[in-house]
């Protein structure tokens, strides 16, 4: 297909390719099927679909590393790893599990949703989203390709200098992993403009900043977040970059340097990063608990503004990871406070979703019994957090497996727990046949039970004196047994994830002899519940008008006098769409994303093996970021979608005039009504 082209839309069933113009009839664009469509995409549910497999892919070699630790901690004197082999292992378990798989899977629910939720046709800039997407991708497979170019980074996810440095680490196994998660955050950078300036620019009529949906606001929150940390820790990165290749001395103490400098460097980028990794988890909560409590959710306002205040605040306590490292008196009073203020906005999410279950017609499906085990485990992990708000305590925490325990439970136990179940809940809008619920409900137990054997004990061990970041211990002091019994928990973990995977291909498969599920399987409260199932290119035709939150709930429920609920509307006759998006023209697919991404890799590998490689890759990438700027953004002779008052914009949001005036009358009468 020609890159001019505009983007083709569902046909009804038996309709011909065809497309009529002015001139006569032509054959309507067919790129939107097979492997081209997906590595052409710009279409930001595609890209979505694409971050969460991607994601699913880089967990299974997580999982992999994370299970080859338990086995080597499973008795004293382990020696399937020695000790080399398990620092790189760790290094690239904890980079891999952060960076690589529930950043991304954030990235998924936020591309395939927020645009949906907010009644926008697209993101604000789809080559830039399908950008973002190919330097995730391409950023993760460089990270890992250092597994066979010498080994992986070996100084732990954080690598704290000095031990960053060549001195302590002289293979390029950390080179891979700076450089990567440059290219990564490059990705996440990108996204971040792009989807900060979707919500601020793109929502439905009537939608304000207070009808959006809670999910929407977490989205928005976590890409404030993204914006404003990723340039610190690219910062950071960069340093040790001109340190190891180029002999700088940001961090070399021999010269005079202070190695805290990355410390404090990685952790302002990295508390704020626990969050970013969380908030799109509680968004997703806060859309699927008032779904199955049949209840609004409770004080969305404070829900909202809770989440702000910790994005907020998250810039404020990065050096309670610090307390150990000298910091001083007053800094570390300053910010044990910190670090105890932002407990309350989190504890008035928890109360909310406790209220907002309390009292309600509680449907106890798949997606919300993860919604509820992330309430519970998240719950645990932030009181185990509070104690190391108090520096005494965590002094003695710091370096032992109670910190381990908590992290998993606040990410895992947290963040996991509310994805696995997004998945659930809105997998029937993204592929039109719904997940088994008798496996998923299994799905659910089984991921419970393998979490908190997993992770449960390790407080025990952490509380006994275990440290963390050893790859061996001694006979006699205790650590056998719980040892023992979180590495059973941990393949119970890893059987509860390919019983996901396992779902996945088996409702596939009876999905071919099941009728279709629907626009609204769920009886559900937002507008992305309006689209039918499996969702539109286009996504909405015509664009709603908002009124409320949880509009789409309203136009199918009123009240009587006395507060009883009743039916006003049938879901079909609420999900207004026209079955063939006839005059609607998207941003055509683009080739050029992909290229421009595919030269970030090879100057990466050339800084660190060869010169000659940053030429060749900087060559591809420029020669993207030309063709992508001189490529036409839509077809120029079809008619543009408006995306807002005062005109029509194109995919890099430049005006585009009307053309209705060229198409049949019947034609601009249609193109007027959509544009409208």
């Amino acid at each position: 297909m020609a890159l001019t082209e505009a983007r083709p839309l569902a046909l009804p069933s038996g309709e011909e390719d065809t497309i009529e113009r002015p001139g006569g009839v032509f054959a309507r664009p067919t790129a939107s099927r097979g492997w081209r469509s997906w590595v052409t995409t710009v279409d930001h549910k595609k890209i979505g679909i694409m971050y969460g497999a991607t994601a699913l892919a880089f967990l299974m070699i997580g999982g992999l590393e994370a299970l080859l630790i338990r086995l080597q901690l499973w008795a004293p004197r382990g020696t399937l790893l020695s000790a080399d082999l398990y620092n790189q292992v760790y290094t690239m378990h904890g980079t891999t599990m952060v960076f690589l798989v529930v950043m991304p899977i954030g990235a998924c629910f936020a591309n395939y949703l927020m645009p949906l939720q907010i009644g926008a046709r697209d993101v604000a800039f789809p080559r830039i989203n399908a950008f973002s997407y190919w330097c995730y991708l391409f950023g993760g497979v460089f990270l890992n390709t250092s597994w066979l170019l010498g080994g992986g980074a070996d100084g732990g996810w954080f690598n704290y200098a000095p031990n960053n440095g060549v001195i302590f680490s002289p293979s390029h196994g950390i080179d891979f992993w700076n450089l990567g998660l440059i290219i990564t955050g490059i990705a996440s950078l990108t996204g971040a403009v792009n989807l900060i300036v979707t919500v601020l620019n793109m929502r439905a009529p009537g939608m304000t900043l207070m009808k959006m949906p809670v999910f929407t606001w977490m989205t928005l929150v976590t890409q404030f977040l993204l914006l404003f940390a990723i340039p610190v820790l690219t910062a950071a990165q960069v340093l040790l970059m001109m340190d190891r290749l180029f002999d700088a001395n940001f961090f070399n103490v021999a010269k005079g340097a202070n190695p805290l400098l990355w410390q404090h460097l990685f952790w302002v980028f990295g508390h704020p990063e626990v969050y970013l990794m969380i908030l799109p988890a509680f968004g997703l909560v806060s859309e699927m608990l008032p779904v199955f409590s049949r209840k609004p959710i409770f004080g969305y306002p404070f829900i909202v503004f809770s989440g702000v205040a910790i994005g907020f605040m998250g810039f404020g306590v990065w050096a309670h990871h610090m307390f150990v490292s000298g910091i001083g008196p007053i800094s570390v009073t300053t910010f044990s406070l910190t670090t105890m203020f932002i407990a309350v906005p989190t504890g008035v999410k928890i109360l909310n979703w406790t209220a907002t279950m309390w009292g309600g017609k509680l449907r106890f499906t798949s997606p919300l019994l993860f919604s509820i085990g992330l309430v519970t485990m998240f719950t645990i992990g932030g009181l185990s957090g509070v104690t190391h708000a108090i520096a005494p305590a965590d002094s003695q925490q710091t370096d032992t497996y109670y910190i381990v325990a908590h992290f998993h439970y606040v990410l895992f136990g947290g963040a996991f727990f509310g994805f696995v179940g997004a998945f659930y809940f809105y997998w029937p809008k993204a592929f039109g046949y719904m997940l088994n619920e008798t496996l998923g409900k299994t799905n659910f137990w089984m991921m419970l039970l393998g979490f908190n054997l997993t992770f449960a004990p390790m407080h025990i061990l952490g509380l006994q004196g275990m440290s963390r970041r050893v790859y061996t211990y001694d006979a006699g002091y205790g650590f056998e047994l719980w040892n023992k019994v979180a590495t059973i928990g941990a393949f119970i973990l890893a059987t509860s994830v390919l019983l996901f995977v396992f779902n996945i291909i088996y409702s596939k498969v009876k999905a071919k002899s099941l009728p279709p599920v629907g626009a609204d399987p769920w009886d559900a409260r937002t507008i992305e519940w309006m689209t039918p199932s499996p969702t539109p290119e286009y996504n909405y035709d015509p664009i709603p008008t908002v009124t409320r939150v949880d509009d789409f709930w309203y136009r199918k429920y009123g009240e009587t006098k006395d507060g009883k609920l009743v039916r006003i509307a049938a879901t079909d006759d609420v999900v207004q769409q026209r079955s063939d998006g006839k005059g609607i023209h998207l941003p055509s697919p683009s080739y050029w994303p992909i290229v421009a991404a595919l030269g970030l890799p090879l100057v990466a590998y050339g800084l660190i093996f060869s010169l000659w490689l940053c030429l060749i890759g900087g060559i591809i990438t420029v020669a993207g970021i030309y063709g992508w700027a001189l490529e036409p953004p839509d077809d120029p002779d079809a008619a543009h979608e408006d995306h807002g008052p005062g005109g029509h914009t194109s995919d890099d949001g430049t005006a585009v005039e009307e053309t209705t005036e060229a198409l049949p009358e019947a034609e601009a009468e249609k193109e007027a009504e959509t544009v409208g």
